[in-house]
């Protein structure tokens, strides 16, 4: 895979709707300039209006796309993660492309409205929960594509099932075969974002020298818009990639039957039940 197999066409998108999350800045904002420039119809998820409007703006003039729209959730919360999801199904009767890509990084545990820690229900909770109510309108978009921006540093991680809510200790998909619909991981990189200044608070100023070595929003796109855009990413399907490359991931996430327990119990804490409520 190279960078050149990344259509960059003005028309490369067109007709294609693309909902990415956390998308008024870092990687999110890059990528969906990148998209809005290919010619899709960007759907921006953001909690903020006034800095999500001005990404918009920004994005819709150095793109000269007029099609970007702007949706707003908190989703730390599930509430507001299934408005959003019915907001989106009221405007749009197709969805191509979703990327999960919001996330953050608390330096102490915080607890949601839903009595969650608030970094498992924002960065897992939430793209678990809107993906599965997005999923109706992702397989009538077919083919489609789900990209879940995901870490290198789950090559440390483990599920401990005895405290998924992490109220012990705290440190900071299933595949939907012959729907059409694919669904891919990314690591973007060590990317220079405001997730590595928010949770320090007042003395976030130690980590400006060290981005300062850190790889752009642009750059951590690029693989995430590869998998959006490109014919040579059609068939990919629960990979995960780093650097436009498909590598092996951890151990664990090859566990069939951890995978499944984790479903249950994610679909249980997220009010999940089927057909699809």
């Amino acid at each position: 895979m190279q960078n050149q197999n990344i259509r960059s066409e003005k028309t490369a998108m067109k007709d294609k709707v693309v909902m990415i999350t956390g998308a008024n800045s870092g990687i999110g904002k890059a990528a969906s300039l990148a998209l809005a420039k290919m010619g899709a119809n960007v759907v921006m998820v953001t909690r903020s209006k006034e800095k999500g409007e001005a990404a918009k703006s920004e994005i819709i003039r150095e793109s000269q796309n007029g099609s970007v729209d702007l949706l707003l959730a908190d989703l730390s919360s599930l509430e507001s993660v299934r408005s959003l999801a019915a907001e989106f199904q009221k405007k749009y009767s197709n969805l191509h492309v979703l990327i999960n890509n919001a996330g953050l990084f608390n330096q102490r545990r915080n607890v949601t409205t839903d009595g969650y820690e608030n970094t498992f229900a924002t960065n897992y909770l939430a793209p678990f929960l809107l993906t599965n109510l997005l999923l109706p309108i992702l397989e009538a978009g077919a083919p489609s594509r789900i990209i879940n921006v995901s870490s290198v540093g789950h090559y440390n991680g483990h599920i401990n099932f005895d405290d998924l809510n992490l109220e012990k200790e705290y440190g900071g998909w299933k595949k939907l075969q012959g729907t059409g619909v694919t669904v891919n991981a990314v690591h973007p990189g060590t990317i220079a974002t405001n997730i590595w200044t928010r949770p320090l608070g007042p003395v976030g100023f130690i980590m400006a020298l060290p981005k300062l070595f850190m790889a752009s929003p642009k750059q951590g796109a690029e693989t995430i818009v590869y998998l959006a855009s490109s014919d040579d990413a059609k068939d990919l399907n629960g990979e995960y990639l780093e650097k436009l490359k498909v590598k092996k991931s951890s151990d664990e996430s090859y566990d069939e039957e951890v995978a499944q327990r984790l479903w249950d119990i994610s679909a249980k804490l997220a009010h999940l039940s089927w057909p699809l409520q």
